[in-house]
């Protein structure tokens, strides 16, 4: 199975064009370097309605969405509360397993309030918006995402290893 996936860095000088992108490019890097094709890739404001707006309209047509930025606890940090209006149920453990990995590197991995979830049988996933971040995170579930697509694709092969 081809997982399709996009990438959506918030990011509002990145929008604006003031700021380089490095985030968003690990993540295309990392996913593509595990056969996951990247489809879209697109660097958006700290904006309510157009990340809502970008996560409605990439579930018709991707597996999974790997978001990074705006999990922080700055005023423009929306991405968790987006993320939590439109999934239809929340994956915990893969938040937690991001949190618990940065937190062996920084105290700083618990202000990051990025969560997990699936609309439809799109995954999608918020991670912090460093570059550092960005590979720490993915290098933590990469392994698991394309199990976890065929569960939410309706896969009856059992979980146990």
């Amino acid at each position: 199975m081809v997982i399709r996936a996009a990438v959506l860095t918030l990011s509002d000088k990145g929008a604006r064009g003031e700021r380089e992108d490095e985030s968003g490019g690990i993540a295309v890097g990392i996913l593509q370097d595990a056969g996951i094709k990247v489809v879209s890739y697109e660097v958006i404001p700290d904006e309510k309605e157009i990340l809502k707006d970008r996560l409605l309209g990439l579930c018709e047509n991707v597996d999974l969405i790997i978001t990074n930025g705006g999990t922080g606890l700055s005023p423009r940090d929306i991405t968790p509360e987006v993320t939590l209006e439109v999934i239809d149920k929340e994956v915990p453990g893969i938040a937690e397993a991001i949190r618990a990995e940065g937190l062996k590197k920084t105290n700083r991995a618990m202000l990051s309030r990025a969560v997990a979830g699936v609309r439809g049988e799109t995954l999608i996933v918020n991670l912090p918006g460093s570059p550092k971040a960005v590979k720490e995170g993915l290098e933590v579930i990469i392994d698991v995402l394309p199990h976890a697509i065929e569960k939410i694709k309706g896969s009856e092969e059992e979980c146990a290893r």
